[in-house]
């Protein structure tokens, strides 16, 4: 059941609506995001960095997704500014290891453009959802 304020619980006490449409839009852009990230972790080389840059990126490139999702069905604001937290830090994580990617030669900087940007941009988007939602939560004042 859910109202124009937000959803019920079985209980019937209401909790905010964390997800909405832009929800979905950032979900598949953030997919779209682990699949490429997966994609490059196939190409790298085989040498003894190429495969710990290889961990470590298949990791933080694709938990950012998981963990926004779990953001959308959160159970209250704390936690979905929690969630989003997660997936800041894990994005900003992979972040770094595409910087080095291309700083180490493993893959051309130019091949790397398009994934270090559309990164980049998810930062500044999940970062600035959780300064909104901190500002939202407190009360206004008069």
């Amino acid at each position: 059941m859910q109202n124009e304020k937000g959803k019920m619980d079985a209980d019937g006490s209401e909790r905010p609506v964390m997800a909405c449409h832009t929800c979905d839009d950032l979900s598949e852009r953030l997919l779209g995001f682990a699949v490429r990230v997966g994609k490059v972790v196939d190409a790298l080389p085989t040498t003894r960095l190429g495969r710990h840059v290889a961990g470590q990126l298949v990791r933080s490139g694709t938990s950012a997704a998981p963990n926004y999702e779990e953001g959308c069905a959160a159970e209250s604001r704390a936690d979905f500014v929690h969630k989003l937290a997660i997936c800041l830090k894990e994005l900003r994580e992979s972040r770094f290891w595409i910087r080095l990617i291309v700083e180490s030669k493993l893959v051309s900087k130019e091949k790397m453009a398009d994934l270090h940007d559309e990164c980049h941009q998810l930062c500044k988007i999940i970062g600035q959802s959780i300064v909104t939602a901190k500002k939202n939560a407190k009360p206004k004042q008069m």
